[in-house]
């Protein structure tokens, strides 16, 4: 890397997806809107989970951490561009540029991992019936969460350290509503092979691993449900499994689709449209996906709301 100081950039300017006046009150509308959806619906299931008995089970404790980890990813992006639609500023300190970095790497990881534990939970609950409770004990399941958050730490502050020696030589334009990444190491005028390299490997080895891991568990799982003779039995399996799978595509897919467009066609703008599909879109529609086709949260989300109802018209 060229021995060149870091600090002569003091701050990024965020282009965002329009710099056209007139739609700056629409696109803060609409992402003031998708972001209170999503801090309601996984506060709400949060909440439900660790109120209601019934759902203290490992399935709603993995639900519950992905609910949060949702909560804190779309936090990290959408109120700073927020702030900046309202300020009429596009503007984010270099610290707070690192840092926003530092956190979407860190969640969009635990996003990742959390994911895959929950692929591993449903191939237990579904291949191993009979052993379930003896394997997805409540030390296991804390373990699985803790080696999630530790990995992803270590993996952003991995990434952190070599993004912290890249130079940035003039007022760098990030064409982009967050400091993605990929997009700020493209703006470097030192030499980025090494952080180019660290993230290739990071991608291929903890999101290739997760994935292949979901794939090979759901494979188990087809498998286990195809050899069942009840059509009944075969429909209460495959709908324990609906819900996380919906998931899954649509993180995965769109991901996916971000990074190999990006490849193909150097749109930033585009790939800044398509990226809100997996860092605000998914996490608003997770709590939708998960309680529309769960009986079990869908009454605990009613006892909790009745509840809460009841002690606000007592005050």
């Amino acid at each position: 890397m060229e021995s060149q100081n870091n600090t002569q950039v003091s701050q990024f300017l965020l282009l965002g997806f329009s710099q056209v006046p007139a739609l700056q009150p629409l696109l803060y509308g609409l992402f003031l809107s998708m972001y209170l959806l999503t801090m309601l619906g996984n506060l709400l299931i949060v909440l439900a989970t660790v109120s209601d008995a019934r759902l203290h089970t490992p399935m709603y404790f993995f639900l519950s951490n992905l609910s949060f980890v949702d909560v804190c990813f779309t936090s990290t992006t959408v109120p700073k561009m927020l702030l900046n639609i309202q300020t009429h500023s596009r503007a984010i300190s270099y610290v707070g540029c690192i840092t926003q970095m530092f956190f979407f790497l860190l969640f969009a990881g635990l996003d990742n991992f959390l994911l895959a534990v929950m692929a591993y939970d449903r191939f237990v609950a579904i291949c191993h019936p009979l052993h379930y409770t003896v394997i997805m004990r409540p030390r296991l399941c804390g373990l699985l969460v803790l080696g999630s958050w530790i990995t992803s730490v270590l993996n952003s502050l991995l990434q952190n350290f070599v993004l912290l020696h890249l130079s940035f030589c003039t007022e760098v334009q990030v064409p982009h509503f967050f400091c993605e990444p990929n997009q700020v190491v493209h703006l470097a005028c030192s030499d980025t092979f090494l952080i180019n390299m660290v993230m290739d490997f990071a991608a291929g080895l903890l999101g290739g691993g997760s994935l292949a891991g979901i794939l090979y568990s759901y494979s188990k799982i087809v498998s286990s449900i195809r050899d069942m003779s009840s059509a009944r039995g075969k429909y209460k399996a495959f709908s324990t499994c609906a819900s996380h799978l919906s998931v899954v595509s649509l993180f995965y897919c769109t991901i996916l689709g971000v990074y190999l467009s990006s490849t193909v066609a150097q749109d930033s703008r585009s790939t800044a449209t398509a990226s809100v599909m997996y860092s605000v879109v998914t996490p608003m529609l997770n709590p939708f996906i998960y309680s529309l086709r769960n009986k079990d949260l869908k009454k605990a989300l009613k006892t909790l709301l009745e509840r809460e109802t009841k002690r606000v018209a007592f005050l």
